[in-house]
């Protein structure tokens, strides 16, 4: 067993559940490395030494250069808004830091590129922050899926939907202002990188974006929307499969619809992770009067369930998917092979962010070899 200095920029929402995985994932897993909490950046030194105290870090400071550069902190995870994704990983990769990035990989393709390329040339540990590919029912399905379960694949339908912009009187913020934090940059990158994982590459698309709410009430009264509040996109996948993708950030009514519908030759696959515990599997080889979609609840047999919950059926959580993902990118460093999902996987989900914006902007299909 040996101890592994973990340097954590950010500690809003994500930050903290960063801090909580680190805390928990030798508990959890038993890991050969045991990450010590070092040091956390937040932008002020005293906002930096209060969230050191309650997360539980040894130091604190409000530069990132200072933290990625300290000879204490071995491994860097990036946890701050995604215009500052491209300098902290670049700097960390240069001074021999495996890093760990939050979704998504860039505020934009050319950040993503450039990140991709300073990893691939480091042979560093790397991993993108796509946090719900991790669930137990959603590793079950790519699972089943590569194990020929369903047959060959015919048509994916996926979704990211949520409500927390769906009232018009929800005053402008962060979300509302950074083109790189609308729809297409903050929930649409999750279900690209599940629509990845399941079903293949995306070779072309058509997509069709809009801005539902123009303005929101602001300060000093009204304020402009400047990014996207919904999409639609249609794709065709490797060997022709069929797709389509809807993402919403003012679905009302909708809280967690990161969900799809994926069918194939032999049977088919059904999740909604506002049910995140249970598969649904409709097996087209039982016989006529007694097929119909049967619902797998996650159990210690699945992957990562056991560590967590000796129970069938009792289920895990958003923080269980944080806490894998700590393993993994502790795996990753300890062996020096990749764990899925490499900045390179995020920058393929990348790719298709461009390629929906132009084609929204030029109404074509677009091939992603485009970009």
């Amino acid at each position: 067993m040996a101890t592994i200095g973990i340097g954590l920029v950010g500690t809003g929402y994500m930050g903290k559940a960063h801090a909580v995985a680190f805390k928990s994932v030798g508990t959890v897993f038993n890991t050969r490395l045991r990450p010590v909490c070092e040091l956390i950046c937040s932008t002020t030194e005293a906002g930096a030494a209060s969230k050191a105290a309650e997360y539980g870090f040894n130091r604190s400071t409000s530069r990132w250069q200072d933290l990625v550069t300290d000879s204490r902190v071995a491994a860097v995870v990036i946890a701050s808004p995604q215009t500052t994704h491209r300098q902290i990983a670049l700097a960390a990769l240069a001074a021999g830091k495996p890093v760990f990035c939050e979704k998504p990989l860039g505020a934009s393709l050319e950040d993503a590129r450039a990140m991709a390329a300073a990893a691939a040339k480091s042979g560093l540990t790397n991993m993108v922050g796509f946090n719900y590919i991790r669930a137990p029912a959603m590793q079950l399905a790519h699972e089943m899926i590569r194990g020929g379960e369903i047959g060959d694949l015919v048509h994916i339908r996926a979704e990211h939907t949520e409500d927390f912009l769906a009232d018009p009187l929800e005053p402008g913020s962060w979300r509302t202002r950074d083109v790189s934090a609308g729809n297409l940059g903050d929930l649409s990158p999750h279900i690209i990188n599940a629509v990845l994982r399941l079903a293949g590459p995306i070779e072309r698309l058509v997509a069709d974006v809009q801005t539902v709410y123009p303005t929101r009430p602001g300060a000093n009264g009204p304020e402009p929307v400047t990014n996207d509040d919904q999409l639609n996109m249609l794709c065709r996948l490797d060997k022709g499969l069929m797709g389509s993708i809807h993402v919403s950030r003012v679905a009302t009514g909708k809280k967690m619809g990161y969900a799809f519908d994926l069918t194939g030759t032999k049977g088919a696959l059904r999740f909604d992770a506002e049910d995140q515990n249970a598969l649904w599997y409709y097996d087209a080889r039982v016989r006529r009067g007694r097929q119909g979609f049967a619902k797998l609840l996650t159990a210690p047999e699945h992957p990562d369930f056991l560590a967590f919950c000796e129970g069938p059926g009792h289920g895990t959580g958003y923080a269980a998917q944080i806490i894998i993902e700590a393993r993994d990118f502790l795996q990753a460093i300890d062996t020096r092979k990749p764990v899925f999902p490499t900045f390179d996987d995020g920058l393929q989900v990348s790719r298709v962010i461009a390629a929906a914006h132009r084609s929204h902007a030029e109404k074509r299909w677009v091939p992603i070899g485009e970009f």
